[in-house]
């Protein structure tokens, strides 16, 4: 059986509810968290979100790859990507020990 996924909304009701705040605050802070990530990497690469982790713009240089299904070399182009690093509170938190 999959496992049930929290849906927006959902995460919404749930923040205003912890907090003790209406649904259109939570989502106007929901909103503006995400838009002051997004801005913040933009602006200098990085941006910390406190006991999640840290969103990370990588630079990639080009690379030879293959098709998968020919086995020809391509060439892959240089290109940036935002990576997420998880922070070891969560993981700790949420991965067993082994």
């Amino acid at each position: 059986m999959a496992a049930v996924k929290m849906t927006q909304s959902q995460l919404i009701k749930k923040l205003a509810e912890t907090v003790g705040v209406p649904n259109k605050v939570a989502k106007a802070f929901t909103t503006a968290y995400a838009d002051m990530a997004i801005a913040e990497t933009k602006k200098s690469g990085m941006s910390v979100l406190p006991g999640i982790g840290r969103l990370v713009r990588v630079d990639r240089k080009a690379r030879m790859g293959r098709n998968p299904a020919t086995g020809e070399a391509i060439k892959i182009p240089a290109k940036t990507v935002v990576k997420a690093r998880i922070a070891k509170q969560l993981k700790d938190a949420v991965l067993p020990k082994k």
